[in-house]
């Protein structure tokens, strides 16, 4: 049996990142036992469907790292065969016409039920469940019978979704078996939640892929985070390359209960990422980013930042902030600044020859010397002088990018602000 799976998006807006999880399970999955996944966008209601969602649901996925097999599909596109199917099940007395609609017939006694691949056995008592409504009496067929028979048409295996769907599964199975179709098999993803034990919601922070890209996370880091909310090969690893996830992943230890979104764990991961990246691959990571997020600061400079940055930084998008000195005026906080030490510190390095971090730092050494002071008392009023923040790179580093001119005229900028 070829394994097959899909991921069923509705195109209401941004795709949802708990629901990227659960396509990436699919995915993982899919491409694990060397089977297809598919791209089904659930628009039975057509007055909900949003043509701008769609393009963008599919450049999300894309930009993740996730690829589906042939064109995208849409449900309403198998409407007609809904109908179809639907008629057929009133002339076998499986469903019946109720006010112009068709209602399939639930059984009233035992459970349905079913083995979830994640949460185990699963039962819902028959007498919960009431006659269905399959086709509505304009036609258009409703989301529990589409997709179902949309799964049955495409031959779909295993139907890998959210936790939140499981009170459909025993509706489904009905119009399955109704149909005379075999069973896919269920595994229903556990939950996300936030720090706060709550489903994860906007109240969280970033919801969609595009926030996420927008907020300087790259996409491997963000598919090797998502891969372990809820499931995990060992226990122990954490970095884990896209070949690496696609090898180890496994149904069974995908766990049943809510994952936990801890973003902090998102931001150590994605800094462990950059880090890896060659110097010159990373600055060109963060030339793109700035140009994407429509800032024009002059290339060559935010070439040159990327080593003293690159060790510094979590996300690509802490950089505007934490490097803006570097292409910007400051205006530093006189509370943290000392006239005395500003003004020395600009007379003694105005000669310096060469101007760079090795000869900075022995410059600025003998500076604590000649004021018999320790560097911290030193360093943090020229810090804050030229880079207008208690927090930088490195401030030889730093003052070497900013060159000689207005290093020095932020000194003298400075002491006049304290004085």
């Amino acid at each position: 049996m070829t394994v097959r799976v899909r991921m069923a998006p509705s195109p209401t807006g941004f795709l949802h990142i708990g629901g990227v999880r659960t396509f990436l399970f699919n995915w993982l999955f899919a491409r694990g036992q060397g089977g297809e996944c598919l791209l089904r966008i659930e628009n039975t209601d057509t007055s909900r469907e949003v043509a701008e969602a769609v393009g963008q649901i599919e450049e999300s996925l894309r930009w993740l790292g996730i690829e589906w097999d042939g064109e995208t599909r849409f449900q309403l596109d198998g409407a007609g065969r809904c109908r179809m199917e639907a008629a057929r099940l009133v002339a076998e007395g499986k469903a019946y016409e109720d006010d112009g609609a068709i209602r399939i017939r639930m059984p009233k006694e035992g459970v349905i039920g079913w083995d979830d691949a994640i949460k185990g056995r699963i039962e819902f008592p028959a007498a919960e469940l009431e006659d269905m409504v399959i086709v509505r009496s304009d036609g258009r067929p409703v989301y529990n019978f589409a997709s179902p028979v949309d799964d049955w048409v495409d031959e779909i295996t295993h139907v890998i979704r959210g936790d939140d769907h499981v009170s459909n599964t025993p509706k489904q199975i009905v119009v399955l078996e109704a149909l005379g179709a075999a069973l896919p098999v269920y595994a229903h993803a556990p939950n996300i939640f936030g720090d706060d034990g709550k489903k994860l919601s906007k109240r969280h922070g970033a919801q969609s892929i595009a926030e996420f890209r927008d907020a300087g996370y790259v996409s491997p880091a963000l598919m090797n985070f998502l891969a372990l909310l809820g499931w995990a090969p060992d226990g122990e690893t954490t970095i884990m390359s896209r070949d690496e996830l696609v090898e180890r992943f496994t149904l069974e230890r995908v766990g049943a209960s809510p994952a936990t979104f801890d973003y902090a764990k998102l931001d150590w991961m994605n800094g462990q990422y950059l880090r890896a990246l060659d110097v010159d691959v990373y600055a060109d990571a963060l030339v793109t980013y700035l140009r994407e997020q429509g800032i024009d600061w002059d290339e060559a400079r935010i070439r040159a930042s990327a080593p003293i940055v690159q060790e510094k930084m979590g996300r690509l998008g802490e950089f505007p902030d934490f490097a803006r000195f570097l292409f910007e005026d400051v205006e530093p906080d006189p509370a943290l600044l000392d006239a005395a030490i500003l003004t020395q510190a600009a007379d003694e390095l105005e000669p310096l020859e060469p101007w760079d971090a090795p000869s900075l730092e022995a410059a600025l050494k003998l500076l604590c010397e000649h004021l018999d002071a320790k560097p911290k008392t030193v360093y943090l009023p020229i810090r804050v002088a030229v880079t207008g923040s208690r927090i930088s790179p490195g401030l030889y580093e730093s003052l070497e990018l900013l060159g000689r001119d207005v290093s020095l005229a932020r000194l003298r900028h400075g002491a006049e602000l304290a004085a």
